[in-house]
């Protein structure tokens, strides 16, 4: 499989630019656990927030992995990242008063990469949970869960996660979707197939195939995917719907206050909502910004 291409992206507030550099993929609360925002005053506003090194470079790096639509993903014919995230994360660069650098990584990459000071945030379609924040803390911005998708006309007659039992599945490597199904896969009397694909569009081509009867896939994912098809189904019901969240490397707390007062503003101006409507997703908008799902 080809490997994909590192790019970055330098966005002002109104205009985006790439430049390719490589290879490589309900209240305006405070969090109330140890380390949380609890001592940011009220009424500080976002530019005020950003650290000082920080302003003093003028750039917020944010790590994404494209190749999931309408979250993260190529404007077609070109290296153009386009999105949910990459024009939320320029909106939330524009209000700390800082350009945007968005570099396409791995998924399971993005962590390690906050680790290693590579980037300030990792925006991409990430899922919230007590293991990852181990690691990190989330500024969560959306809220969703992991539908399953089948070809048109469910040939399978896949119903729910329990009829995936004894067939061959193919699932997002790394994702919280993976972790549904191999859940699933461990009740199973007959056992699942389970084959991992790099993201959502490349485990589609299983089916196509016929390799693999099903995937699962982050609901507005899916929906968009089946959508722009005609091919696939997508199952109403959601599994572990939960928070996504903008990861943020736990030694950058003042970072993360920045960050969550930065999506407060834009949710309080009306402009997140408009990001969501504009790309179909406004039913998973969050009311208010919170820090590791806590108000």
């Amino acid at each position: 499989m080809l490997r994909k291409q590192a790019l970055r992206v330098v966005i002002g507030l109104a205009t985006l630019s790439v430049a390719l550099t490589g290879c490589g993929r309900s209240t305006s609360g405070q969090t109330s656990q140890a380390g949380g925002s609890a001592s940011v005053a009220a009424d500080a506003k976002a530019i005020d927030l950003v650290p000082a090194a920080l302003k003093e470079k003028g750039v917020l790096r944010v790590a994404t992995a494209e190749g999931y639509p309408p979250m993260e993903m190529y404007k077609e014919g070109t290296l153009d990242l386009i999105g949910v995230d990459p024009e939320l994360a320029a909106a939330i660069a524009g209000r700390l008063g800082l350009k945007l650098e968005m570099t396409n990584a791995s998924f399971p990459g993005l962590i390690p990469g906050l680790q290693a000071d590579r980037w300030d945030l990792a925006m991409s379609s990430m899922s919230d949970t007590e293991e990852r924040r181990k690691a990190v803390d989330f500024v969560d911005y959306f809220q969703a869960g992991g539908a399953i998708m089948v070809a048109k006309g469910n040939p399978a007659g896949v119903k729910d996660l329990a009829d995936l039992c004894g067939w061959a599945v193919v699932l997002a490597k790394g994702s919280s979707n993976l972790a549904i199904g191999e859940g699933q896969n461990a009740k199973c009397g007959k056992k699942m197939t389970i084959s991992q694909s790099e993201d959502a569009p490349t485990g589609l081509l299983q089916i196509d195939a016929g390799r693999a009867v099903a995937t699962i896939v982050d609901y507005p994912v899916a929906k968009m995917l089946a959508q722009e098809s005609g091919k696939y189904e997508v199952l109403e019901a959601q599994y572990e719907a939960g928070p996504w969240g903008i990861a943020i490397d736990k030694k950058d707390s003042q970072l993360r206050d920045a960050v969550r007062e930065a999506l407060q503003e834009l949710i309080d101006s009306g402009e997140y909502a408009k990001i969501m409507e504009k790309w179909g997703v406004q039913g998973s908008a969050v009311k208010a910004a919170t820090v590791n799902a806590q108000q």
